[in-house]
Order: C-alpha cells, then sequence, then structure tokens
C-alpha cells in the first residue's frame, strides 16, 4: 500500500483506489505530526518531505474517484496551502477537483473556459493543457481533443504519454494509420517499453486484419515483430504472448505469398512459415504455463488479471478445438 500512495501505477485497480480512500480519514488526522506504528502515517509525520505531498495528490485522486469529496478538500486544500494556487500542477489539480463535482454540462463548459483562459494567459502551462484535453475528452468532443493534443506535441514533441494519449483517440475514431503513427513515437521516445510494443502489435494486427482489401501481410508480419520484441524484453508479459498467438494463428491461416517485386525491397523479409510455426508454438506454451501457475497462486505468478487469465483460457481452448479438427 505504501509503495502505491507514493508511487501509484498508471491505472490504479478500484479495489486499491477504495482502500486509499478509506485510509484517508487516518493519514489526514497523523500527518498533523502526531506519530503512529503504521509506516505511512509515521512517514506522514515527517513535515515537508517530498513523499508527504506526493501522498496528498495521490490519496485526492482516490478520494475523487470513490466519491469521497470532503476528504478530497482535505488533500487540496494542504497542498493549495504548500504551493499556491498558482502552481501550474495545482491548478490542474484544482480543475480536476471542480470538473469531478460538476453536475451539469453546463458546468463543465465553464470550466473548459477557465482552462481556455489560463492557457491564453500562459500558453507553456502544460498541465493545465492536459486538463483540457482529458476534459474534451469527457465530454465526448473527439475531434476537440485530437486537435488539442496535436497543438500540444507541436509545442512539446518528446510527451510520450501524450503520443500515446493522442494514439488512442485516433484508434477510437477508427483511424489506425494516425493511431499507429503515434504509438511509433512513444516507441521512440521508450524504446524499452515492452507494454508499447504490445500495443503496437495490437494495432497493427487489427489494422492488418480489417483492411478494406482483405488482411494485409506487411501489416500482420511487423505485428508480430512487435509482439516479438515485447516478450524478448519482458518474458512473463501476457498481453505480449497473448498477441503474438493471435498474430500467428492469422499468419498461419494465409496461403503463401509467392509474388515478389523490387518495390518490396523492405528491411527485413517477411519469416518463413517455419519460424512463424515456432513462435506460435513458444506463444502457446508459455500462455499455458501463466495460465497454470497462476490459477495456481504460485509465488511469482499471483500478478496477472484474472480477466486476462480467462481470455487466455479461452484462446487455447479454442486453439485446440480447431487444431483437432
Amino acid at each position: 500500500m505504501t509503495s502505491y500512495l507514493l508511487h501509484p501505477p498508471s491505472h490504479l485497480p478500484p479495489a486499491t483506489a477504495l482502500q486509499h480512500s478509506q485510509q484517508a480519514p487516518g493519514i489526514l488526522e497523523n500527518s498533523a505530526g502526531s506519530l503512529s506504528p503504521s509506516l505511512i502515517q509515521s512517514l506522514l509525520g515527517a513535515p515537508e518531505t517530498a513523499e508527504l505531498w506526493t501522498t496528498y495528490e495521490n490519496l485526492l485522486l482516490s478520494c475523487l474517484r470513490t466519491g469521497d469529496d470532503q476528504a478530497a478538500h482535505q488533500c487540496l486544500g494542504r497542498l493549495v496551502n504548500r504551493f499556491g494556487d498558482k502552481h501550474e500542477r495545482i491548478q490542474a489539480l484544482i480543475g480536476l477537483v471542480k470538473e469531478a463535482e460538476a453536475p451539469d454540462r453546463g458546468t463543465l463548459e465553464a470550466i473548459l473556459e477557465e482552462y481556455d483562459q489560463t492557457l491564453r494567459e500562459t500558453p507553456t502551462n502544460i498541465s493545465i493543457a492536459k486538463r483540457r484535453v482529458g476534459l474534451l475528452k469527457s465530454m465526448n468532443r473527439i475531434p476537440d481533443a485530437i486537435l488539442a493534443l496535436t497543438g500540444l506535441l507541436d509545442f512539446c514533441p518528446t510527451d510520450a504519454e501524450s503520443w500515446a494519449e493522442l494514439s488512442d483517440l485516433y484508434f477510437s475514431q477508427g483511424l489506425y494509420a494516425q493511431a499507429i503513427f503515434a504509438l511509433e513515437e512513444v516507441v521512440v521516445l521508450q524504446p524499452n517499453a515492452w507494454n508499447i510494443h504490445a500495443r503496437l502489435g495490437e494495432l497493427l494486427y487489427i489494422a492488418g486484419k480489417s483492411g478494406a482489401q482483405g488482411t494485409s501481410p506487411k501489416q500482420l508480419n511487423e505485428s508480430l515483430k512487435r509482439f516479438s520484441r515485447s516478450i524478448e524484453l519482458c518474458d512473463d508479459y501476457l498481453r505480449g504472448y497473448y498477441g503474438l498467438k493471435l498474430v500467428t494463428t492469422l499468419l498461419l491461416q494465409q496461403p503463401p505469398n509467392t509474388k515478389s517485386s523490387s518495390s518490396e525491397a523492405d528491411d527485413l523479409a517477411p519469416p518463413t512459415v517455419a519460424t512463424i510455426q515456432k513462435l506460435d508454438a513458444k506463444a502457446t506454451e508459455k500462455l499455458a504455463e501463466i495460465a497454470r501457475r497462476s490459477s495456481a497462486q504460485e509465488p511469482g505468478w499471483q500478478g496477472y488479471d484474472a480477466d486476462e487469465v480467462a481470455a487466455v483460457k479461452e484462446l487455447l481452448a479454442a486453439s485446440s478445438s480447431t487444431g483437432e479438427k
């Protein structure tokens, strides 16, 4: 729990957020300076530590998610008292609290106008610019959110988080080529992020199998490479192996491509059928191991999402049934 409050993951599980918000009264009370046997609360008793303010911010986010507005305001108040309401990050948190409490769309439009006014006064306020994108997305104004993000990236082209969000927005609109391009920018900025390689593999797989002119072998082959890179970087990454199994299954169902042209002298030749079969067997073996050992709650195999493990079992069952026929 301590590590989550100090360094939360990008997508905090709902159950963990609820646990955090339930701790809020005790944490807020003990952070005033009294000592406590709790490790978290003892830590919070130390004034002016970076961990203290990080914990307040993360606690605020968890409280907003669970509807504890009173505790969220207490956290926000302490942050404002320390850093002032002109601090860019604090301004974004103030806006986020307003958004969470907004009773109707009209109020959200008014908050959006406040963001616009702030950006007119301070165009370089990245925190508010991102909050504005988030608000546009929540209001289902996706084209406006895309336009806002592209403007932000013109100003700050090395922001991997914004490129990833832009990719998701493009994907939600069925703009696969643009979504792939945006995520490729994330790979350039974070070349060792196995989850990003796998996500790029997913986009290429979806685009490759749903083209207007049928499947695209080139995109499927590139998807295969991305999934392979993902599991090379993280040997136990379920989504990487799951995607690899999907794409190898589809490639093995395609008729062999005997055509070749000088115009397709790409970086690397497409993988051979034998290579695809080996990768398919590797993915099948690893997914079966993950499903078996995770379900048995073996030490070191307990961090997988239950729904993802269930999906793995369904995929393996379907693959086995198809193979028997």
